[in-house]
């Protein structure tokens, strides 16, 4: 059996969204509906001829509509497999009629949770005789036909239109394998509010997550591996996938990644004086603030712009003409802000392969949530990194206090090294990076590596001195032997923060004392793997 005639439908929506039409075609296909509460009312307004579904099963709505399709008249016309003789046997014995066409949605769950609404309300929409039809349709699609989707209505109109009133078994396959997939979705939403949100359980004893193809990339971070992009379900925080592209080939897999590592930077200075943040391989490469968003690009781009070559630029505040002129300088990959004026978007536009991304605001950098990583066997997850300090957590614990000035360039170089991957060592100055080591397998290679990335700015734009001479150095986290530090001292830091924590922390503080420096510690470390 492959095609089968739709000879009667059953009906029950919570979004009547394209109802109407849909409801007219079948009827004038000569189909006969049945319906439930809202939903044949809303056929009935529209003029059409429904049915009941208690004048099917014999008894009415009742328990507040808790109880309604949840009788074997309605299952067995949906389970009943047509060309099986017993089967056929027991429909004709007790006067069950075959549904051949089940229009569904579910009571809207999610939306009521995101709306604020209370417990019990929040109970009342959990559906029940819903997610039993589409399931109990889905498997039979054999016989069955199942639409959970208003989306997917002119489709199969247009299905019921080629096939002479008929459904195809290759539709009636896809639209149960998508039903299945969102009774699976709609439980995993609910299995989520209860272990997280009713029960406050951080790490619930199983976890259902439900994610929505948004589209395939053109590969992963290599040719050979094929990538996809997929949004999460209910309320979540916006991002680059719901940013506004204005310009620029499509984004692959390491642009969202590394455009990502730039956003979430940026954020860190929400609501502040103008700041540029270039990223290359998820690692900063260049950070500065200053009064104008022209000068913060110039000195993040002066920190290491070998590195910035094909990078990824992320801004607090929106782009002016000016700064977009001196982007488009340089090969950028993409620029992301939380907006464009004409000028900027009209120079960008002479860069036809630069994507141009524009967001609705910043994320907030503190904001609770959980991250993932994918093991071999397992799935790894932990709170999300928001943990913040300010200026009133620092310990001192040199001879020597830090100036007002170290201290702030103590906390912009924490600020940035908290993005970068470890080992992470951040050298800044006056507000801009003057070195960034990032990912070496030990601490004083971080160091020197910073170190030697500044000496090479100073060369490029004749400074008299690198700008880690008279700099503050952050550490994401302790240094566990002095050589660290004393490379760092070496280049001219004069001021360090560090957790502190190591179990050679007064030989480190000994060091330091020596050197002159000032050294705060945090009492918190960032890794970043």
């Amino acid at each position: 059996m492959t095609d089968v005639t739709i000879k009667r439908a059953l009906l029950s929506v919570s979004d009547k969204a394209g109802l109407d039409d849909l409801g007219a075609k079948l009827a004038k296909a000569g189909v006969d509906l049945v319906s439930t509460g809202g939903t044949a009312k809303a056929l009935r307004d529209s003029g059409l001829d429904v049915r009941d579904v208690s004048d099917v099963t014999g008894f009415p709505e009742m328990m507040d509509g808790r109880v309604k399709t949840l009788h074997p008249m309605v299952h067995g016309g949906l389970l009943a497999v047509r060309d099986d003789a017993d089967h056929a046997a027991a429909m004709e014995t007790h006067g069950i009629g075959a549904i051949d066409l089940v229009v569904v949605n579910l009571y809207p769950f999610e939306s009521t949770v995101a709306r604020g609404a209370d417990r019990d309300t929040v109970i009342e929409n959990i559906d029940i005789g819903g997610p039993s039809m589409v399931r109990s349709a889905a498997k039979n699609h054999r016989y069955v036909t199942i639409v959970t989707d208003p989306a997917d209505y002119p489709e199969l109109l247009e299905e019921l239109a080629n096939k002479n009133g008929a459904t195809t078994l290759e539709f009636r396959k896809r639209m149960a394998a998508k039903a299945f997939a969102t009774t699976a979705a709609y439980d995993a939403a609910i299995s989520q509010w209860f272990a997280y949100t009713d029960q406050q359980q951080k790490f619930p004893p199983q976890v259902s997550m439900t994610r929505v193809l948004s589209g395939t990339l053109r590969y992963g971070e290599n040719p050979h591996q094929d990538a996809a992009l997929y949004l999460p379900r209910g309320p979540h925080t916006n991002g680059l996938p719901q940013a506004q592209q204005v310009q620029g080939k499509e984004l692959s897999y390491n642009n969202y990644n590394d455009a990502n590592a730039a956003f979430e930077l940026a954020a860190e200075f929400g609501g502040q004086e103008p700041a540029v943040v270039i990223v290359k391989h998820a690692n900063p490469c260049g950070v500065a603030q200053r009064s104008t968003l022209l000068e913060a690009w110039n000195d993040a781009l002066a920190c290491d712009s070998v590195s910035a070559f094909g990078g990824i630029v992320a801004t607090n505040v929106p782009l002016d003409g000016p700064t977009a002129e001196a982007i488009c300088e340089i090969f950028t990959e993409v620029v992301v802000a939380p907006g464009a004026d004409d000028a900027a978007k009209a120079a960008f536009a002479r860069k036809k392969n630069l994507r141009l991304l524009l967001t609705d605001g910043l994320p907030d950098p503190r904001r609770a949530g959980q991250t993932l990583a994918i093991i071999a066997g397992g799935i790894l997850v932990q709170d999300r990194d928001n943990g913040a300090i300010t200026a009133d957590d620092l310990k001192v614990v040199t001879d020597r206090a830090p100036t007002e000035q170290e201290l702030k360039d103590c906390l912009f170089a924490w600020t940035v090294a908290r993005h970068v991957k470890s080992n992470a060592i951040v050298y800044a100055k006056d507000g801009a990076t003057a070195g960034i080591g990032a990912g070496q397998m030990n601490r004083r290679d971080s160091s020197r590596i910073a170190a030697m990335k500044a000496a090479e700015a100073a060369e490029k734009y004749g400074w008299a001195s690198p700008r880690t001479v008279g700099s503050a150095v952050a550490s994401d986290a302790f240094f566990p032997f002095a050589d660290g530090l004393l490379a760092a001292a070496e280049a001219g830091a004069t001021a360090v923060i560090q957790p502190g924590g190591s179990i050679r922390d007064e030989e480190v503080i000994a060091a330091a004392n020596e050197a002159g420096l000032a050294m705060v510690f945090t009492g918190m470390r960032h890794f970043r793997h």
